[in-house]
């Protein structure tokens, strides 16, 4: 019995992990996928940092600008991250510009 209890603790440890690994990491994904074009503000993009910019964008929420990096918008393409990665990215952008 006590071996059965160790193991069902360790499975539950290992997915709680595995699900804490997979969580969204947003300056890895800024990092990795936006940061090319935000850090400089290419192709009109905004850029990294930018309070009044960013300010202004957030008024659209975060959930009208993930929206824009998963499908895509103006000189951005669609991005290849899941859409949680996607708001991950967003908001640390976002709090980067406050």
């Amino acid at each position: 019995m006590k071996k059965l209890e160790i193991l069902a603790a360790g499975i539950v440890l290992f997915i709680g992990g595995t699900q804490l690994g997979i969580a969204a990491d947003g300056k890895e994904i800024f990092e990795s996928t936006c940061g090319a074009c935000h850090k400089r503000g290419l192709l009109g993009s905004p850029k990294f940092g930018d309070k009044d910019k960013w300010a202004e964008l957030a008024k659209k929420g975060k959930d009208a600008l993930a929206e824009s990096a998963i499908k895509g918008k103006g000189k951005m393409p669609a991005q290849p991250r899941t859409p949680e990665e996607i708001k991950a990215a967003v908001e640390y952008m976002l709090k980067a510009a406050e």
